[in-house]
């Protein structure tokens, strides 16, 4: 897959994490800019390119950012990666970078992660329940769940987020329970639901949508070639 002008991109997933194992994928993302000149015509260009071998998701700026500012935990985690796994800067990605925290409002960080883990937690009911799920499926399921109870607490109780996860065993060991009850995962779900109602966050009500709006500006500015 070959995408111009991409502007940060860097190993995320499993191996960020520090839950990689032999045999586990990895996970590239990142963020391109459109040429500026694209953006003006009929048919808007793609916002997305996914491709396989190597695993790799480019978002276009401007969704990237959208989807940054709605807290969603995958495209976030991008801006707070140990600086070894960027395969990608430019300082326009710097500069995003610089503006993460910007980016985070209590509220949709609490309803992102929370969200994200609940669906994780009905997956491995309702995997059970059907009977069909590889228990090593469910295991990835419920350390994600984990792994996203964790980082969105930290990140909404401290406004940092830490990528890399302590104590990997602990996550493959509760995987391994979940595995064989799934039921396991409910308290620490809940506890987690009880920890963000009790919990003052560090952040904002609302992410600044204005230092974004002005950072993808500057994007534009700098890839636009006007016409002959």
């Amino acid at each position: 897959m070959s995408v111009k002008n991409v502007l940060l991109s860097g190993i995320v997933g499993s191996t960020a994490y520090g839950l990689a194992r032999e045999g586990s994928d990895i996970d590239r993302l990142g963020l391109f800019a459109a040429p500026t000149e694209e953006l003006h015509g009929l048919r808007q260009p793609k916002e997305s390119h996914v491709g396989t071998a190597p695993d790799l998701t480019l978002h276009e700026a401007a969704k990237w950012c959208r989807l940054a500012l709605g807290g969603n935990p995958t495209v976030m985690e991008l801006v707070w990666l140990p600086d070894e796994l960027y395969e990608v800067r430019t300082p326009l990605g710097d500069e995003l970078i610089a503006l993460r925290t910007s980016l985070l409002g209590a509220r949709r960080v609490r309803d992102a992660y929370l969200g994200y883990a609940t669906q994780q937690f009905r997956k491995l009911v309702n995997r059970s329940e059907g009977g069909a799920a590889p228990p090593a499926r469910v295991a990835k399921h419920a350390r994600h769940l984990r792994r996203l109870c964790v980082q969105g607490f930290e990140l909404y109780a401290t406004g940092a987020l830490s990528v890399r996860v302590e104590d990997p065993d602990a996550y493959h060991a509760f995987g391994e329970r979940v595995a064989r009850d799934p039921s396991a995962a409910e308290p620490l779900l809940r506890h987690y639901q009880d920890a963000f109602a009790r919990t003052p966050s560090a952040l904002p009500d609302h992410p600044d949508e204005s230092a974004a709006d002005a950072w993808l500006r500057r994007v534009r500015a700098h890839f636009y070639t006007p016409g002959e």
